[in-house]
């Protein structure tokens, strides 16, 4: 029996059977919000940003940022920028700095785009010490006694400290450090250096930010003499 063309009925139940399976593959896509096993490029003028539900500012702004420079800003959701790098003078070619700014806005950290370092904050650096030993903070007491004191902002959980001590002609005797009244460091021998680095407090949290006192404390431990204390190194380390 001869083949007979299908009519145009079975064609166009085939073809609804067809569009309805290509409906049902679209519908079921996943959406395309993951990368696997490559990467997104952003090139020629355009620019990423994150803009939280109520509008405003980005929270997080990356790419073309104005003329032909690219830059990154990173916002807290109030809108108060938190992190940039950018410089502003339209140019691909500038030196761009990275800073850092806290709630107000005011700019804590940055690095030096002329020489490389750090920009901001300025750390207070030892001054230069006199050599001459007897012209050292020192005492004649028996008994701990303080013979130089400092304040100083504390921002790094540890500090490094190296001290000078002397004595007199045969005599001997004892230095410590007071750090907020407690001792900091185990008590030294006067004589020798002695150089320590440890956390400044066991309670970093409660004295950060905060303006601490250093005490430097000598005693002679023997019938008599002078003991001999100073500091040449002195600064703040991360744990």
């Amino acid at each position: 029996m001869p083949q007979l063309p299908e009519d145009i009925i079975d064609r166009l139940t085939a073809m609804e059977r067809r569009i309805q399976q290509l409906s049902t593959a679209v519908n079921s896509r996943p959406a395309l919000n993951k990368v696997s096993g490559g990467g997104v490029e952003i090139t020629d003028g355009g620019y990423l940003a994150v803009r939280p539900p109520g509008g405003g500012p980005a929270v997080f702004a990356v790419g073309a940022w104005e003329g032909a420079e690219y830059g990154l800003a990173i916002r807290r959701q109030t809108g108060a920028l938190a992190m940039s790098l950018y410089n502003g003078d339209g140019t691909s070619t500038s030196q761009q700095p990275l800073r850092i700014y806290d709630p107000q806005g005011r700019e804590i950290i940055s690095d030096d785009i002329s020489t490389g370092g750090l920009a901001r904050p300025w750390l207070v650096m030892l001054p230069p010490q006199d050599t001459g030993m007897t012209r050292w903070p020192q005492t004649t007491a028996t008994s701990w006694t303080t013979i130089a004191v400092s304040h100083n902002p504390v921002w790094q959980p540890k500090m490094r400290l190296m001290l000078n001590t002397r004595v007199s002609s045969g005599a001997t005797g004892q230095v410590r450090v007071l750090v907020a009244g407690a001792q900091w460091g185990s008590t030294i021998t006067a004589g020798s250096d002695w150089d320590h680095t440890a956390l400044i407090s066991t309670d970093f949290a409660s004295i950060q930010g905060t303006t601490v006192r250093f005490e430097l404390q000598a005693m002679v431990t023997s019938s008599s003499g002078t003991v001999y204390a100073n500091p040449v190194l002195m600064y703040g380390r991360q744990t």
